[in-house]
């Protein structure tokens, strides 16, 4: 095995990557510190800084117009997508937490974007289940309860329209996958990796970016 280049992320480095990416804007920057000022315990949560530019650019790269969203949390993603859509663009959130979700809703309205999101409060198999079964969604992030994560898959992929894109978050689980032993959220990761990278139906790749990132392009 080749390694290539290792650069190591110090906290000089984020920095750096973070000040030449696009900035948050002020709704952004306000939802993320809000989320962990009040929610402390939680807002690991919360995707990172850096992944609210990429959701967005991989949003206009595609030219999405149908959404999914599986986790919403207080709305960081949902909202950097929501920006990135064009006008007739709409994306579904789906989240079980009214009291979390109440910070996503406050700050899309700030934004200028409220209209453009169906939040759905609900479990989201249950959401996505009722969802039309033909092709229909352009691009899907999917970032919740790392058990379910291969039934959300088996669920999105057949309604992603050729070319569509799923973002998966946390496909490293924090170093965790790497362990024969792993149980729980880690062990749970593991198998949707393997699941994921023999699925012929998709093309992924798995990048290292914060806690892994998984990009599957429907074929």
């Amino acid at each position: 095995m080749t390694k290539g280049n290792e650069t190591k992320i110090t906290d000089e480095l984020y920095a750096y990557m973070l000040a030449h990416n696009p900035p948050l804007d002020a709704v952004q920057r306000e939802l993320v510190e809000t989320t962990y000022a009040r929610l402390p315990d939680h807002a690991g949560m919360q995707s990172a800084e850096e992944q609210g530019p990429l959701l967005a650019f991989l949003v206009r790269l595609t030219g999405a117009r149908h959404i999914v969203e599986v986790g919403t949390f207080t709305g960081f993603s949902a909202l950097s997508m929501a920006q990135a859509l064009p006008a007739d663009g709409r994306l579904i959130a789906c989240d079980v937490s009214e009291e979390w979700t109440a910070y996503g809703r406050e700050a899309w309205a700030k934004a200028g974007v409220a209209d453009k999101i169906d939040l759905r409060i609900a479990p989201a198999l249950d959401t996505l289940r009722a969802m039309p079964a033909e092709p229909h969604i352009d691009f899907a992030y999917l970032d919740a309860d790392k058990g379910n994560y291969i039934p959300y898959w088996e669920e999105l992929v057949p309604r992603m329209r050729q070319g569509g894109v799923i973002t998966t978050d946390n496909v490293l689980f924090h170093g965790g996958v790497t362990d024969p032993r792993a149980t729980g959220g880690a062990a749970a990761i593991k198998e949707f990796n393997d699941h994921v990278s023999a699925d012929r139906r998709m093309d992924s790749v798995l990048l290292t970016v914060s806690d892994g990132l998984t990009l599957s392009r429907k074929r």
